[in-house]
């Protein structure tokens, strides 16, 4: 009898994902992978009352060509969505359709804050100084992190 594969131990194919920490002056933006579970930051982008340049976004999905986006949904501490959440809405539904790629919503409560303290903490140990404006692509790395841990967690825009 020959050997069939066990469908449990196939893996799926490896995913590169982009993931974006939406906000109407800054959006930060991460790159990451599944295969090794990895998330690094890669820049933030000024926005206008939340609308980035599409050029430098254009330019990011051809560099790193990623499989999927993931935007971080502010939602409230009890889980209910903010005033907030229908922008970051807005803004995954328009990166859907300008550059047609699948893209999902990700929990974010506490990835700002979580960012600001990573930030601080690894700021003040190499320089002595703090800069906040450095916050936001480490909040997308989070968000990419929880999709990581738990793809399911996902939502539609």
């Amino acid at each position: 009898m020959p050997d069939t594969p066990d469908p449990n131990a196939m893996s799926e194919k490896p995913v590169t994902l982009l993931a974006f920490d939406f906000g109407t002056g800054q959006i930060g933006v991460a790159v990451g992978q599944s295969l090794t579970g990895s998330a690094n930051p890669l820049t933030v982008l000024r926005a206008r009352d939340g609308i980035p340049n599409w050029e430098q976004i254009a330019g990011l999905l051809a560099e790193w060509q990623p499989d999927q986006l993931l935007v971080g949904l502010p939602l409230n501490m009890d889980g209910s969505e903010s005033a907030f959440c229908q922008r970051a809405r807005k803004f995954a539904r328009r990166l859907n359709g300008r550059f047609g790629l699948k893209v999902a919503m990700v929990d974010e409560r506490l990835s700002t804050f979580e960012a600001r303290g990573q930030s601080k903490n690894h700021a003040i140990r190499r320089t002595g100084s703090y800069q906040p404006s450095l916050v936001d692509d480490l909040a997308a790395v989070i968000i990419l992190h929880t999709w990581l841990s738990d793809p399911s967690l996902a939502q539609a825009p």
